[in-house]
């Protein structure tokens, strides 16, 4: 049988990234986490952790994880009619891109947490490569432009989110006088969400620009706006999130008519128990 006192040390060391701040969240010091994972590995004949170049859990690691997370979500379903075990608060750790953090997500989830008292612990992930984060036992579930689950989850759509190449027009009047051609997307500065996004490039395809461009990184949706609004550059935007500043006439289409239509769905382990169902219930409302 697992130990899962031994399981919970493995997943605070993944969530923290080091055993140092895990020993200050499980209460214990450096070496007594470190020898909770050497016990685990011993049990198993195996090792559960990659510790360079980078803290990470090996497949075997991964596996445990995702058992663990799973077994969690159970055990909350088993408390509704059990109700003498301990009562703690349940925790999902969600992957979610940024940009549905700060337009949709919150009126989707804010009843669900109060009747439950649900504790979220969100990662924010670009929408493309939030699926890692599921299968590396890392999330419970996650936010992302995949329709295909993998192995062992579960896959429900949402709906999409509508992308438009906005900037200021002093901007467009500046860099676009011409429209969306080669020599603007040479020498107008985009701006990019990270080195994962790939939604600036999509649109420059989808203008049959396949070369080199300049841009800025800006890794905050908030941020990525102010740089617009500033002037400092024109970037791919949620709708959801810039409706009002373009019917204001703050921010206009550098190349009108075009737009990125990215869907969302919502991946989680299909024995996740009934928490993870009603929470689904609630994204799927919010979004139809």
């Amino acid at each position: 049988m697992l130990d899962y006192k031994l399981l919970h040390a493995l997943a605070i060391v993944v969530e923290c990234e080091g055993f140092e701040r895990a020993g200050d969240v499980l209460g214990l010091s450096q070496s007594a986490v470190s020898q909770r994972i050497k016990a685990l590995e011993v049990r198993l004949g195996q090792p559960v952790l990659i510790r360079s170049p980078h803290l990470a859990p090996t497949p075997a690691g991964q596996r445990l994880l995702t058992h663990y997370q799973q077994v969690q979500l159970l055990e909350r379903d088993l408390r509704g009619s059990l109700p003498t075990l301990d009562d703690q608060a349940p925790r999902l750790r969600i992957a979610i891109n940024a940009d549905s953090l700060v337009t949709w997500w919150a009126e989707a989830v804010a009843t669900i947490c109060q009747e439950e008292g649900l504790l979220l612990d969100l990662v924010i992930e670009d929408q493309d490569v939030g699926l890692k984060r599921l299968r590396d036992g890392d999330v419970a579930a996650c936010l992302c432009a995949t329709p295909q689950p993998i192995a062992g989850a579960r896959s429900v759509a949402l709906g999409e989110m509508r992308y438009h190449p906005l900037a200021t027009p002093a901007y467009i009047e500046r860099y676009f006088p011409e429209g969306p051609c080669k020599e603007s997307f040479q020498s107008a500065p985009a701006i990019v969400f990270g080195p994962h996004d790939q939604l600036q490039h999509r649109f420059l395809a989808q203008c049959g620009y396949h070369g080199h461009f300049p841009y800025h990184l800006c890794p905050s949706s908030e941020g990525f706006v102010r740089l617009a609004t500033a002037g400092v550059g024109y970037g791919m935007m949620p709708q959801l999130q810039v409706g009002e500043l373009m019917a204001s006439g703050q921010l206009a289409s550098v190349a009108p008519g075009h737009f990125l239509a990215v869907p969302l769905y919502w991946h989680f382990w299909r024995h996740s128990g009934q928490l993870i169902q009603r929470l689904t219930q609630h994204l799927s409302r919010a979004m139809t």
